[in-house]
């Protein structure tokens, strides 16, 4: 699924490309994606900006609407040139001034999306839990907001209502980046290390939007490109490796009902 890194990597790119350009037709081809909203609302809107929320990416529109895409597994939006064939599983086509087109496709069909009005937004009962973005919140409030759960650190850090847009692969890189058993007690964790811990995330999502995020199966950006950041991961995907700190071999458990690789010597469980 992807996640802060990959859907902030496509929110700059569809800026770039479709900022300012006029909506002329939009065609639902599966009506089961839509949640919210009717295309039919669409054609003359034109696109002011595109941002993110969590793991949200929003097309928001001239006349306060926005287009809010859940990519969840296999969810892509791109913007399709003229002619360029249609992907099978493409779901909705919005076509642009010049010709271009905005394509939303998911191929396992688990993506949705909705058109909604900014107190529709705010009213939605998903976007109205979701925690603090990690990138506008400080290493420390961070670490304070998970201090204060006495749950699993891992299971913590994929809670959307705790922090928003933290997935598998960054939850894992940064446990380990800060040297954290993922089934530590958050609570139990100290104070520094738990500051230590939000400092490293925060980081690693900076890093991995710098590399255009990760790249596992079908991630692509709004340029059709691949991300990189696949090539610095230090744990995640990696059971049996080398650690890269001690050597010994890297341990995958189940822990809050997904898998965590992790290093048994260098990562403490509180």
């Amino acid at each position: 699924m992807p996640e802060l890194p990959e859907v902030e990597t496509i929110a700059r790119g569809l800026h770039t490309l479709a900022k300012g350009r006029r909506i002329l037709e939009a065609h639902l081809l599966t009506p089961s994606v839509l949640r919210a909203g009717h295309p039919g609302s669409l054609p003359g809107r034109t696109i002011t900006h595109v941002s993110r929320r969590a793991k949200l990416l929003l097309v928001h529109l001239d006349q306060g609407e926005c287009l809010a895409f859940h990519l969840k597994m296999t969810g892509r939006v791109w913007i399709a040139s003229p002619g360029q064939e249609l992907p099978k599983h493409t779901h909705l086509v919005c076509d642009l001034e010049g010709r271009d087109r905005l394509i939303f496709e998911d191929t396992r069909r688990f993506g949705f999306f909705g058109i909604y009005w900014p107190q529709d937004l705010e009213a939605w009962s998903f976007y109205r839990s979701l925690g603090p973005e990690p990138l506008e919140s400080s290493a420390e409030e961070l670490a304070e907001r998970l201090g204060a759960r006495r749950a699993c650190v891992k299971s913590l850090l994929l809670n959307q209502t705790v922090l928003a847009g933290i997935g598998n692969i960054y939850a894992d890189e940064s446990l380990f980046a800060a040297r954290i058993h993922p089934a530590s007690l958050a609570s139990s964790i100290p104070p520094k290390r738990r500051v230590l811990l939000c400092s490293e995330l925060r980081r690693i999502l900076l890093e991995a939007i710098a590399a255009g995020g990760s790249t596992i199966s079908d991630y692509r950006n709004a340029y059709g490109k691949s991300g990189i950041f696949q090539d610095s991961f230090e744990v995640y995907g990696k059971k049996g490796e080398p650690c890269p700190a001690c050597g010994m071999p890297l341990q995958a458990t189940k822990v809050a009902g997904r898998t965590s690789t992790h290093c048994m010597k260098c990562q403490k469980k509180y």
